[in-house]
């Protein structure tokens, strides 16, 4: 207690910088897997996906970050073994963060799309293992959290897979594929809109103040998803048909008309994303500043303050803008080649596999999340279409994460013990 009185301020301005620093590597590294197929795809330049992400990764940090931060904060760890010395806390904290941050800022550089979630909670278990004893982890919660590491990829690839089906059933096989796909795609495009209108008012408004029942919220998506479409309508009519004499079927038309489709993806990944990854960077600084300012109290269900997603929200944003640029690269076209309709069947995939997650409250990988929606939709056309050598890269810096993120978190929880006493 005595510790936390002394150095309280100085805990809260590093767990501050720390945390942005952590929630720059996640910008730089998960949000270019948000924009990564809809760039490999052609559908939006670079320029636009960062102007996209900028605006709905900061929105889904804000409006809809709160619910998975309660788990990233107050789900690892046994709190009744702090209560004693609830500085370790404030140690094991700080030292998640840096450690998490310093491995993405390494898989960054390296093109590797690696998982935020992975990262810090490699590195939560790493210190609470090591520095407060192997009892003081909630193993029941990290194996909840593992499996969602196989469930959320395997989900999302069966969504993936289904989705491109439909496409290559409803559009890509009819007698004329471009009418075709201006009549399908504004369903696909409501689909979008309540998908993410829905997680967004059932689980992200509360502490903003609107608290809806599921029948309101249900309506207002309906709303929402149908006012999405009439934009969408408005955007495909500019379509016009033009005829190319290499492209006997008009697929060069049909991909123009889901390349609107993919910006309205793009938003809805980039939102998903925000409300589920901001808690990665702000999960543990929001704990940090619980334990100060209550004095040593730990209570794993304090409220976030609005500016700490502010900040985990600016943070991500700095980081794609400086960063985010390797990982695109990866993602949109080293796994498999992306085409506006199999980049939309990928996105909408791990978008509705992310909003599921983030409206039970399980920090799930979006990195594995997109990683197996690309792979269902390559799968649907046949395994020649994967690039293995690729996939084998990713899967390897999947498994080096976990030890990584907890061999850096025991150093720094050990350098901050003996800094601080």
């Amino acid at each position: 207690m005595l510790i936390i009185a002394q150095h309280g301020e100085i805990f809260i301005i590093l767990a501050c910088l720390f945390g942005f620093f952590m929630a720059w590597g996640v910008g730089a590294n998960d949000v270019a897997n948000a924009m990564g197929t809809s760039v490999g795809s052609k559908a939006i330049t670079i320029k636009q996906a960062i102007i996209i992400a900028v605006i709905f990764e900061f929105l889904g940090a804000w409006l809809a970050g709160g619910e998975v931060t309660a788990t990233i904060r107050g789900g690892m760890l046994d709190p009744v073994l702090l209560e004693a010395n609830p500085q370790l806390l404030v140690y094991g904290m700080l030292s998640a963060l840096l450690a998490a941050a310093i491995w993405l800022m390494i898989a960054s550089a390296r093109g590797w799309p690696v998982s935020t979630t992975h990262s810090i909670v490699g590195a939560i278990v790493g210190f609470g293992a090591v520095g407060l004893g192997v009892e003081a982890v909630a193993w029941s919660r990290v194996g909840t959290i593992a499996s969602s590491w196989v469930i959320s990829p395997l989900l999302a690839g069966t969504i993936g897979f289904v989705l491109f089906k439909s496409v290559h059933h409803l559009i890509f096989e009819n007698k004329d594929p471009f009418a075709a796909a201006k009549r399908y795609v504004p369903g696909y495009i409501f689909l979008v809109g309540f998908i993410v209108s829905m997680v967004t008012l059932t689980k992200g408004l509360t502490h903003v103040g609107l608290d809806l029942t599921f029948g309101q919220s249900f309506l207002l998506s309906i709303l929402l998803g149908a006012a999405i479409m009439g934009l969408g309508l408005i955007l495909q009519r500019r379509i016009k048909y033009e005829k190319n004499t290499s492209d006997h079927f008009g697929y060069a038309n049909v991909e123009r008309v889901f390349g609107v489709l993919m910006i309205f993806t793009a938003c809805a990944m980039a939102f998903a994303h925000g409300s589920n990854d901001v808690a990665n960077a702000v999960g543990p600084l929001a704990a940090v500043i619980s334990v100060v300012r209550s004095d040593g109290v730990i209570d794993s269900a304090a409220l976030v303050p609005w500016w700490v997603l502010v900040l985990g929200g600016a943070g991500i944003v700095v980081g794609l803008v400086t960063y985010g640029h390797k990982v695109i690269a990866t993602v949109g076209t080293g796994i498999t080649e992306l085409t506006p309709s199999r980049g939309f069947a990928a996105t909408l995939a791990a978008a509705t596999t992310v909003v599921l997650a983030s409206g039970t409250g399980l920090p799930i990988s979006t990195t594995h999340t997109l990683v197996g929606a690309i792979l269902g939709v390559g799968l649907a056309r046949g395994m020649a279409a994967l690039n293995l050598r690729v996939i084998g890269t990713i899967v390897m810096s999947w498994l080096i994460t976990l030890p990584a993120g907890a061999g850096l978190a025991i150093l720094f929880f050990f350098m901050f013990k003996g800094m601080f006493g």
